[in-house]
């Protein structure tokens, strides 16, 4: 069976041109206005000890990329028990992934959801590091919005959530509320289903003649 090089590097050469464009378009999503803004906002929460990136996509991806910076965020915006006990700089990969997930887990558990959560991926091999500035403007927009003396720096950079309006029931209003659900159910048990037809069951029809 011959092997041609030539064919196989044309079957190849489509989905890495698509795979390039397709990267093409997220990068152009990344805001460089929202990088300085977001960059701001990280130092003025955590304080200068977390250093400040190089101007620029590159720079800012190996700022965040080991994961020591992102947990130090998290870890700002709780006044108890910080959620990330360990974090330390670490040059092999997998410590550096390692430290990002925690991260994650730690904003999903913030109240972040999925939908608003990037990859890890996405940001150490640098895929789409506009889903990592969406997920930490969504971070701080619930550090604002929880408005718990945690957060540092100027809260106009995040607009606040919508906060649902959850109404609260007394014991009294809840016992009350099921002695009405009862009495109508007591009502009911009255009346009779006779000559009713379910649903999706055929009508009886009798036949009187022999």
């Amino acid at each position: 069976m011959s092997f041609n090089l030539g064919t196989a590097m044309a079957n190849k050469g489509p989905s890495y041109g698509l795979s390039r464009e397709v990267q093409s378009k997220i990068d152009k999503k990344y805001d460089q206005d929202l990088e300085e803004r977001l960059t701001e906002w990280i130092i003025a929460q955590c304080g200068a000890g977390v250093g400040q990136p190089e101007a620029g996509k590159t720079g800012w991806q190996n700022w965040l990329k080991d994961g020591c910076v992102l947990c130090e965020l998290i870890n700002s915006l709780s006044s108890g028990n910080k959620p990330i006990r360990k974090i330390q700089s670490s040059g092999m990969a997998f410590k550096q992934m390692e430290q990002i997930s925690q991260f994650l887990n730690a904003a999903e558990k913030y109240g972040i959801t999925k939908t608003d959560m990037f990859q890890t991926v996405d940001l150490w091999e640098g895929k789409d590091l506009a889903a990592v500035q969406r997920t930490l403007m969504t971070l701080g927009s619930l550090a604002v919005t929880r408005d718990d003396g945690t957060y540092s720096g100027d809260p106009n950079w995040f607009h606040k959530k919508s906060v649902e309006n959850k109404r609260e029931f007394s014991e009294d209003q809840l016992n009350e509320g099921r002695s009405v659900i009862g009495l109508q159910m007591g009502t009911n048990k009255g009346a009779s289903q006779a000559g009713m037809t379910g649903y999706g069951r055929p009508r009886q029809i009798l036949n009187n003649n022999p």
